[in-house]
């Protein structure tokens, strides 16, 4: 493991300085101890233990602060509701010794925005033994299902949490698939503005991360568009409120072509509908030949 060039420059020139210098003086002392130090740092970092060496002067440096009456007695915790103020502590660092003038805030804020719940932290040190943490955490937006598992994603696409029984997840729309979370604001808006569409909605289907197909809750598939969803969404609840679409004897509504709507009828609706044909074209040749 080589030493960082700083290091090794620093102790170069410190093995200069000191060559010239009587170590009697008390400025040589000084010199020897601080080549002392660096000889030490560089062992700890050849065998691997700089960090526990770091760690330990942090705790030594923090007892020092609180017994000139730095040590952090008051934390002020705003904006959690899903993270524990127990994990809040931890991820930023903070125990129990924890001085404020060794606490790294602009550290902790950037641990405590890693956590998935944590949009955005404010970290503020008020001397002399006064921390003010404030968050304001992600919130539940949508249900995202993929390889069957099923987690609570945020607006932008993060993944929050695995779902559970929580009364705030259960009305949460769902999307499945590749690239659904991604992309799950825009069909959440658009089946907003059809209220009466949207309440007969089970799950929003990414296909091929290029479309989106609605699985309604009777089980018809409605096949939307890769653009003018909107518009596609505004027709379909035309030809519900019209025409009674959504409850209709159909698996399928496709609205991918701009110009037609095409639908399938279910395998009892065809055979209902092939047989009223039968006999529609039966009556017609009997009434011709009369």
């Amino acid at each position: 493991m080589r030493l960082p060039a700083r290091l090794v420059i620093g102790a170069k020139r410190l093995m200069v300085s000191l060559s010239g210098s009587y170590l009697t003086d008390g400025g040589g002392k000084w010199l020897l101890a601080a080549f002392l130090a660096a000889t030490g740092i560089y062992g700890a970092y050849q065998g691997g233990r700089l960090p526990a060496v770091m760690e330990s002067g942090r705790d030594v440096a923090d007892v020092a602060a609180n017994i000139a009456g730095f040590k952090i007695k008051t934390i002020n915790l705003s904006g959690q509701n899903h993270v524990t103020p127990s994990e809040i502590l931890a991820t930023a660092g903070i125990k129990p010794t924890s001085s404020l003038p060794f606490l790294d805030a602009e550290l902790a804020r950037t641990r405590l925005e890693e956590l998935a719940w944590i949009k955005r932290a404010t970290v503020q040190k008020l001397y002399p033994d006064r921390l003010d943490i404030q968050l304001v955490e992600r919130e539940g937006f949508a249900l995202w299902q993929k390889d069957g598992k099923i987690n609570v994603i945020a607006r932008d696409g993060t993944v929050i949490a695995p779902y559970s029984d929580d009364p705030r997840y259960v009305s949460l729309p769902i999307v499945v698939g590749d690239g659904a979370q991604k992309h799950v604001v825009e069909i959440v808006e658009a089946l907003q503005q059809v209220p009466g569409v949207r309440g007969q909605v089970r799950a929003a289907i990414r296909v091929a991360n290029r479309r989106w197909t609605l699985k309604m809750r009777n089980g018809i598939d409605v096949r939307l568009p890769e653009k003018g969803v909107d518009d596609s969404l505004a027709q379909l609840a035309m030809l519900d409120r019209d025409k009674q679409i959504l409850t209709r004897d159909i698996t399928v509504i496709d609205l991918r072509l701009p110009d037609r709507v095409s639908v399938r009828l279910s395998d009892a609706a065809y055979e209902a509908r092939q047989a009223d044909l039968k006999a529609k074209a039966k009556a017609a040749k009997k009434g011709g030949n009369t």
